[in-house]
């Protein structure tokens, strides 16, 4: 029914005025130091309603606001597994780092994503596999094996990261919702240049790249990879008979120069969300909007904590939502 989403999206409205604007991060970034950032951030109501020094923990509770606001609109989150299976794969590749390599402590687990850190890991240690997510199961497998008789870890984190792209892809083929369709495919093709971009920097084979990449609905990879055993040039022409051609230029100039171009497209892409009022793709759009909110902040009190000059620090800056 298309009245289904009319209340979510209204309250999403509400909240949207709150997003930061290009203005505000432009204030944020002409702070003169990062206690200044911070506090800052607390007057916008960021963190716990406390003034917080602890950058991680304040960025973490917005994350937490997200996912809050998604449940109080009793909208299951498994509509929205595109964008937690990032985190969620992460978390199974930092437990099984930490099993394997009996290194405690030197991993970093997300604690708002589909499974905790500390269940994540109990789950591994114990090998309970079949407990995790169906998504998981079989990668949890053959990368803990993997790690565990190989100490290969790259090849454990291609496993998984490969792992990952895989279930993005399939979601966003399943979805009846335009615009996780779309996401789902540009998350999944940046992945892939990644890859390629990197692979060519590094002179990696084929074989490597066929381990690392999978194809989705813009970017085939076995064309990619071989365009990247040309290097540089050769995945930028490849890319010009693609719709990412006009990222092609970009990436000549730098990978960051293109991520930044790539997640700048995503959002221009959701703005159109601002227009539907009946459907799940203005709470999408809002929740990839603080996502990148969140990463634009964390760039700005990054950057502040290692005094960078602001024209260092905008130059990694996104496009906003608003």
């Amino acid at each position: 029914m298309r009245e289904e989403y009319t209340y979510a999206v209204a309250r999403i409205r509400a909240m949207e005025v709150n997003l930061f604007s290009k203005e505000v991060v432009d204030q944020l970034i002409a702070c003169q130091t990062y206690e200044q950032c911070l506090q800052l951030l607390e007057e916008k109501g960021w963190g716990d309603g406390a003034l917080q020094k602890d950058m991680e923990g304040i960025l973490a509770r917005e994350e937490e606001k997200i996912w809050d606001v998604v449940r109080e609109l009793g909208i299951p989150l498994e509509r929205f597994d595109v964008l937690m299976y990032p985190k969620l794969f992460h978390n199974l590749k930092a437990a099984i780092k930490e099993v394997c390599t009996e290194e405690t402590n030197h991993q970093i687990f997300y604690e708002n994503g589909m499974v905790m850190g500390k269940e994540m890991l109990t789950l591994v240690r114990e090998r309970r596999f079949e407990e995790l997510p169906e998504v998981l199961q079989e990668v949890a497998r053959e990368a803990y094996e993997s790690l565990l008789h190989t100490r290969d870890g790259q090849l454990c984190d291609i496993m998984i990261d490969k792992a990952t792209l895989e279930a993005i892809c399939q979601a966003g083929k399943e979805t009846k919702e335009p615009v996780i369709r779309e996401y789902a495919e540009s998350y999944v093709a940046v992945a892939n240049i990644k890859v390629a971009v990197r692979s060519a920097k590094t002179g990696k084979s084929l074989d490597f790249m066929e381990k690392a990449m999978t194809d989705c609905e813009g970017i085939r990879w076995e064309r990619l990879a071989k365009a990247a055993l040309a290097g540089i040039e050769g995945i930028c022409e490849y890319l010009q008979e693609t719709s990412y051609s006009q990222g092609a230029e970009v990436l000549r100039q730098s990978m960051s120069a293109f991520e930044r171009w790539c997640d700048n497209r995503i959002i221009e892409t959701m703005k159109s969300q601002k227009y539907e009022a009946f459907t799940l793709g203005p709470v999408v759009a809002y929740v990839i909007a603080r996502q990148n909110e969140i990463r634009t902040v964390r760039m700005v009190l990054s950057g502040k904590q290692n005094r960078l000059p602001e024209e260092s620090i905008r130059e990694r800056i996104r496009e906003m939502y608003v």
